[in-house]
């Protein structure tokens, strides 16, 4: 059987280990069941970079200034 994932790990590995305290089986379930949602919530995340004209930063600049000039500044982020 190919693919990715918990079923195609060695029967030995060791993914998560409690360190101190007895959790019971719901809550070490609902640990594994929130550290699986994260986890698929950040390889969906699309993470291509955003073009200049879409950069949040451009819109955060220092006032336009009138005068000599002032046309070539206008253009400038």
């Amino acid at each position: 059987m190919s693919g990715s994932g918990i079923a195609d790990a060695p029967s030995g590995t060791t993914y998560l280990r409690v360190v101190r305290g007895q959790p019971t089986a719901a809550e070490l379930a609902a640990l594994v069941a929130v550290l699986a949602a994260r986890f698929a919530a950040l390889s969906t995340v699309d993470r291509r970079p955003l073009s200049a004209w879409a950069d949040p930063a451009r819109r955060v600049r220092a006032p336009l200034r009138p005068g000599p000039g002032a046309w070539r500044r206008s253009a400038l982020p």
